[in-house]
């Protein structure tokens, strides 16, 4: 599994117009786009009751971990279950698919339905929830702009509109009711072994605020 760079800048509404427009010139828009320019986005986060997920963000730890379940515009038959760390800079991610009964199943508190050893990451999850004490904690959804070019396999994307909802039992509910969480524009670039200078011109990266932005730990804060 080989990490890649993750950076992320705060930006406001002009910004985003004028960025996106460059952007659009040379990239080409995530294929799962709707006829918004985007997609939303719904995440389940797990978390201990001392809250390691973010207090390990907030301390700046390099290596920490955190396991999230998700699913995109309202559509409950295709849910990823994802563990996302951090080592030496770089980002990891792995993923493995759920079924909705599963899904139903774990905000239930039955647990078992992770224990199936021949999908590993369902295995950790279920080990980290006996031995770690991880339980679902918060919902985070918002809505999600991305654009792909080629060389150094990058990816930007533009994350609006950021709601929460601490109603974990009612995550694969299409209606359910979350509250701003923050009315920040945040701009995310992810690459390989390299940032080409053309897309690096575009996003004007040197002037920008770049930030540790969690949605997650902005969504606790609450």
């Amino acid at each position: 599994m080989n990490g890649r760079h993750e950076l992320k800048h705060y930006i406001n509404a002009t910004d985003y117009a004028q960025i996106r427009t460059r952007l659009r010139a040379v990239a080409k828009p995530d294929e799962h786009a709707g006829q918004d320019g985007g997609y939303r986005i719904r995440s389940l986060y797990f978390d201990n009751y001392s809250d390691k997920a973010v207090i390990e963000k907030l301390a700046g730890l390099s290596r920490r971990e955190k396991f999230r379940i998700r699913y995109y515009n309202d559509d409950t038959s295709f849910i990823k279950l994802e563990r996302k760390s951090k080592a030496n800079r770089l980002c990891y991610k792995e993923s493995a698919r759920i079924s909705a009964q599963q899904c139903e199943a774990l905000l239930a508190g039955e647990y078992e339905c992770l224990n199936i050893p021949e999908k590993p990451l369902l295995v950790e999850l279920y080990s980290k929830i006996r031995y770690q004490n991880l339980r679902p904690r918060n919902i985070v959804e918002y809505h999600r702009e991305a654009y792909k070019y080629h060389a150094g396999n990058v990816r930007v994307t533009f994350d609006s509109n950021i709601r929460t909802s601490d109603n974990v039992a009612g995550f694969l509910e299409p209606g359910l009711i979350t509250i701003p969480a923050t009315s920040a524009f945040i701009m995310e670039i992810k690459y390989d072994g390299f940032l080409p200078d053309i897309i690096r011109d575009i996003l004007q990266i040197g002037w920008r605020n770049q930030t540790e932005f969690s949605k997650y730990v902005v969504a606790r804060l609450v």
